[in-house]
């Protein structure tokens, strides 16, 4: 049971943070830029050139993350707004990725969209990551933490003190860190 709860959670998401975010950010893209009357960057190539460490850097935060949620959570990511899709996980992740980011499945899922955004050169594109960042760190701090105390207790606080929210900060002996 709790390996079909992995597959289905993991379809789920790929169906979700893997097609379906990035149409929709393409398709929005086009209407903002439309809508706003903005150009497309100009260099297809300086696009791929900027574009293609990003996405990589996402790629292996994303697929990392999700390794070490699995191997060393015992669970699994996809949860949001309460619900359960894969299983739960059981321990407390600070290693690995989450050595330096509490949240490297959003620094890679961001990282990757941000890479599509220049790859298709797009100014929308990058108006609505800003927003979409912005409510990501929202939900993050008003939904997922609180949950994460409750898991986790006093573990995960200081965890938090010591580690910042999305992006990668590789410092030694941090105190408090928001982002």
């Amino acid at each position: 049971m709790k390996l079909l709860r992995h597959i289905v959670g993991f379809v789920v998401g790929i169906t979700i943070f893997v097609i379906l975010i990035p149409l929709a950010i393409v398709y929005l893209s086009e209407v903002i830029d439309t809508a706003l009357s903005l150009s497309r960057f100009a260099d297809s190539t300086a696009r791929l050139f900027f574009a293609a460490p990003i996405f990589a850097v996402g790629v292996v935060y994303l697929l990392w993350s999700n390794l070490f949620l699995v191997v060393r959570g015992k669970g699994g990511p996809t949860e949001g707004f309460g619900v359960a899709i894969s299983p739960r996980t059981e321990r407390l992740v600070t290693t690995g990725p989450y050595r330096n980011t509490r949240n490297p499945m959003v620094f890679g899922a961001f990282s990757v969209y941000f890479a599509l955004a220049i790859f298709i050169g797009t100014v929308g594109g990058l108006i609505l990551l800003t927003v979409f960042f912005v409510l990501a760190s929202f939900y993050l701090k008003r939904v997922e933490e609180p949950r994460l105390i409750n898991d986790f207790g006093e573990e995960y606080k200081e965890y938090q003190r010591r580690v910042s929210m999305i992006v990668p900060l590789f410092v030694k002996n941090r105190k408090k860190i928001s982002y």
